[in-house]
């Protein structure tokens, strides 16, 4: 039975759940990014080209594309909990392991054992997001629980460069794995909400069981969906690039220290902390007078970026003030499009309907944004290569555009059933 103003159970386990979930997402992030502040130590000790780097940084995301379907059909089907439980444990020991690595190629084993670990994390935790909390604020919580992700990176670049450069690159592995463990063994004791049954409701009003191929051609006839995941690769392309690439860009153009200039590159992520937070409060306000509101809020707020990111490295070249206020607008778009991969599908199929959205994020986005960056700074120079990023923040605008047209359509067909907790 749901709880006094649509919260699935009180509202302050709720925010407990929300708290646990938060801080695992800053972990993962913490240890899927910490190796960006490494990259001179790995280059000077095993002489890696920038390429190589970027890879060490795509071997999480290439492990996420793979894993993160079946993981997420487990997650649907069987624990919330217990499989980010699972999964946190694991990214964090392969976090550790990597402390231990003796050569590039054993370092990118260990990297793509973390994205086996974070593979279900996103589309599990959106989806628990999601039950737990009100629809009229799901956007906002998905924008504060995104918060994590600046927060997160943030936090691995500027102590990956501060322990590396006081006790070595190994130690940054091994000591930023140890919190994120402590975390995932309390996440087995939180509540989790009952399995959703794969039901329709026939126009005869008769409840029918669904098959996985209903499921599909459901996920492919909702326009607003596919346009919506599209739209967030383009975006995440351009924030895994930028967040792999400004420590260096700052370090080979300013000539700062790679401490100082990971601090001055993950000043400019930690903005979309509050980025988030207000991409979710604005859009679920909009929501409430114009029902589209979601879909064209991420078109805005995506093309806004692009603008932002073309005056900084293409006309001022390089403007620290442009740059920060890219990275306040880059996340603003997330909550609202993690809350559109909610709102147009099946109750029972939500962390699939994420992993799906993950898979093509980070196919056309996190997995080629580092290289891409990495392959045009070898042949030219990463001020050339950070240009071409505003391009596929515009695509993303426009995609998101394009699915505002379908979102009511797709909204007002979705099965609607009631969540309960166990």
């Amino acid at each position: 039975m749901a709880q006094p103003e649509g919260y699935l159970v009180s509202r302050r386990y709720a925010y407990f759940v929300f708290a646990l979930l938060f801080l695992l997402y800053m972990f993962d992030y913490i240890d899927r990014l910490v190796v960006v502040s490494l990259f001179p130590f790995l280059k000077q000790d095993w002489n890696l080209s920038d390429t190589q780097c970027g890879m060490l940084v795509s071997a999480v995301y290439w492990s996420i594309l793979v894993c993160t379907f079946p993981i997420s059909v487990l997650i649907d089907r069987w624990s919330r909990k217990k499989s980010i439980g699972c999964m946190s444990v694991l990214w964090s020991i392969a976090t550790a392991a990597c402390a231990f690595t003796k050569s590039f190629p054993q370092l990118f084993a260990a990297r793509m054992a973390i994205g086996v670990g974070e593979a279900g994390y996103a589309p599990g935790g959106t989806a628990m997001i999601a039950a737990i909390f009100p629809e009229q604020k799901r956007a906002l919580a998905m924008g504060i629980w995104n918060a994590s992700i600046p927060l997160g990176s943030a936090l691995g670049i500027v102590l990956g460069g501060f322990i590396a450069v006081r006790w070595g690159w190994r130690h940054a592995f091994g000591l930023v794995a140890l919190p994120g463990l402590l975390v995932a063994v309390l996440f087995f004791f939180v509540r989790d909400y009952k399995t959703v049954g794969l039901i329709k409701t026939a126009p005869s009003g008769e409840k029918m069981s669904l098959n996985y191929r209903e499921i599909i051609r459901g996920f492919a006839r909702t326009p607003s969906l596919i346009f919506t995941y599209l739209a967030f690769a383009g975006n995440v392309f351009v924030t895994t690039a930028l967040l792999s690439w400004l420590p260096s860009y700052f370090n080979r153009m300013e000539g700062l220290s790679m401490s100082k200039a990971g601090t001055k590159g993950g000043l400019v992520m930690l903005l979309a902390i509050i980025g988030a937070p207000l991409g979710g409060f604005l859009a679920d306000r909009w929501q409430k007078r114009r029902s589209n509101a979601r879909p064209l809020f991420c078109a805005i707020s995506s093309s806004l970026t692009a603008l932002v990111l073309f005056l900084s490295f293409v006309v001022f070249k390089g403007s620290y003030p442009m740059l920060l206020i890219a990275g306040l607008t880059a996340a603003a778009f997330v909550p609202a499009a993690a809350a559109i991969t909610q709102d147009v599908v099946h109750p029972g199929v939500r962390a699939i309907s994420y992993s799906l959205c993950v898979i093509i994020q980070h196919l056309l986005g996190s997995s080629l944004g580092p290289i891409f960056v990495g392959y045009i700074s070898d042949r030219a120079d990463i001020a050339t290569a950070l240009a071409a990023l505003p391009i596929f923040a515009l695509a993303a605008g426009i995609l998101f555009f394009a699915g505002s047209f379908f979102y009511e359509k797709d909204l007002a067909k979705t099965e609607k059933i009631p969540i309960t907790i166990e």
